[in-house]
């Protein structure tokens, strides 16, 4: 990454052609797996590196319950059908700004390795910043970063952009009335899941924000956690830069993801406070795109005595299937 960013920050004469300011293919793929380590669920969700704008993903099903008796000597047949859909992934354009001094640059500690420092901190912000966008991305927003497209939250409650052709619409919706996150929440979100993806039950996964996975591990055990305690939902950190993962609910992952919203206002009779939500989902139900051509200007401005920065990337977010999605909603963040 460091060699990447070296020439990135070097000379506007970067990329391919010369001079536009592309990063070479191979450029794009560090600095894309660099904003991703950033993330959560980068390294969780179907990452798609796109060539073009917009990707049409292809999916192919064959129903349910083909299976029928038969009889010898008997044609009873009745030929399956198979049927195709298309899940549409289009990006958006979004521009990172950034500005150096000389003066900073020459008066500051680290001297020249001050410009890589920030670079380095800059990609680190644009992946924490599109982390929020795929997930609370809402047009109607007046948020000028999540105004940009429909996040997964958005997409899954609304349906648009998941359709199948035995589910069109909205994902499963749970409302746990003003409840804290508790098994009780868990249990009903199994529930919701249609029974023809519980056969993929060791790859579902539970997603939730900071404060409720903090409450439920708060009110699972006591003051005295020691290294001894044996019960199943202990905490282990991932690997990635933040997010508990808490073994399991009945037997599914449970992921904490800091940019949740957990701000929301409860829409139940009474609700006060402030509320998240609990996903249950496939993880690779997720779709997160990202146009390889990613563009970064460098450019001096003379007047002013400063360098500017510009980073330019297109990312998009979808659904795949809708069906496969339950939201357990009104769950009470603790004061």
């Amino acid at each position: 990454m460091s060699d990447l960013l070296e020439k990135v920050i070097e000379s506007t004469q970067i990329g391919n052609p010369a001079g536009t300011g592309l990063l070479y293919p191979e450029q794009a793929n560090t600095f894309i797996d660099y904003m991703w380590d950033a993330t959560v669920l980068g390294s969780q969700v179907r990452s798609i590196r796109m060539r073009s704008n917009e990707m049409d993903i292809d999916k192919i099903g064959v129903g349910k319950r083909l299976l029928r008796g038969a009889v010898e000597a008997v044609d009873t047949g009745e030929n399956a059908g198979v049927y195709f859909s298309k899940v549409s992934l289009a990006t958006r354009k979004l521009r990172l700004d950034w500005e150096l001094s000389t003066d900073t640059l020459e008066d500051n500690l680290e001297g020249e390795a001050l410009e890589d420092h920030i670079a380095r901190l800059m990609a680190t912000q644009a992946g924490n910043d599109l982390e929020d966008l795929a997930i609370n991305g809402d047009v109607s927003s007046s948020d000028p970063l999540l105004n940009v497209f429909d996040g997964w939250a958005k997409i899954a409650k609304t349906g648009v952009g998941s359709t199948t052709k035995y589910h069109e619409g909205a994902c499963h919706v749970v409302d746990h009335g003003g409840a804290a996150l508790n098994r009780a929440a868990a249990n009903a979100a199994l529930k919701a899941m249609p029974r023809v993806y519980m056969q993929r039950r060791n790859q579902l996964k539970f997603f939730t924000g900071s404060n409720l996975i903090q409450d439920y591990l708060f009110n699972l055990v006591d003051d005295n956690w020691s290294p001894s305690y044996t019960d199943t939902s202990r905490p282990v950190r991932t690997e990635g830069p933040a997010g508990f993962t808490v073994s399991t609910m009945f037997g599914v992952p449970l992921q904490e993801v800091p940019y949740f919203n957990e701000t929301q206002a409860g829409d139940y009779s009474g609700a006060t406070g402030e509320h998240g939500e609990l996903w249950l989902t496939f993880p690779q139900n997720l779709l997160w795109g990202i146009k390889r051509e990613i563009k970064v200007v460098r450019e001096y401005k003379a007047k002013k005595d400063t360098i500017e920065y510009t980073m330019f990337t297109r990312v998009g977010t979808a659904v795949e299937n809708t069906d496969a999605f339950v939201i357990v909603k009104n769950i009470k963040v603790a004061a």
